[in-house]
């Protein structure tokens, strides 16, 4: 595997963090806290994987300037491009912060705490998640200016 293929990794592990956050969603809506508990340390697990290779990534990618990707000028695009990754930035930083009090208040049993913290992590992490793939979707197969 060579730092190249990370991409693909980093978008792969946000698609499966989606699938087990709302799998988790789905099994506490029926009352199956052993699953969603074993759903959210999973996705937890995920994101953490995904975290540690964005950043050997990155790391790899600045040590030769030459291999930075950049989005191509190409009008409207450009804006989404760069809106996406702006709000996927901001909210997977304030993600970081609401799952951690998350966790906390549930490993703490504070049912009603967690659940006001929730009700804002749960959404962004949904998006979080989400762009997380169009970013990669944007950047690399449908990139007007990606050679390959």
């Amino acid at each position: 595997m060579s730092y190249t293929d990370l991409p693909l990794l980093n978008a792969s592990l946000n698609g499966l963090s989606l699938a087990l956050i709302i799998m988790a969603f789905v099994f506490i809506k029926r009352n199956n806290e052993k699953l969603h508990k074993l759903m959210m340390m999973s996705a937890i697990g995920s994101s953490t994987l995904f975290l540690i290779s964005y950043v050997i990534y990155h790391y790899l990618k600045t040590l030769n300037a030459s291999l930075i990707t950049k989005y191509p000028e190409v009008g409207i695009m450009t804006t989404v491009y760069y809106v996406v990754l702006r709000t996927h930035s901001i909210l997977a930083m304030v993600l970081v912060v609401l799952v951690v009090i998350a966790v906390r208040r549930a490993l703490k049993d504070e049912r009603e705490g967690h659940k006001k913290v929730v009700k804002w992590a749960f959404p962004i992490w949904l998006y979080v998640s989400l762009t997380g793939i169009v970013i990669y979707l944007m950047l690399y197969p449908f990139n007007p200016g990606n050679p390959g």
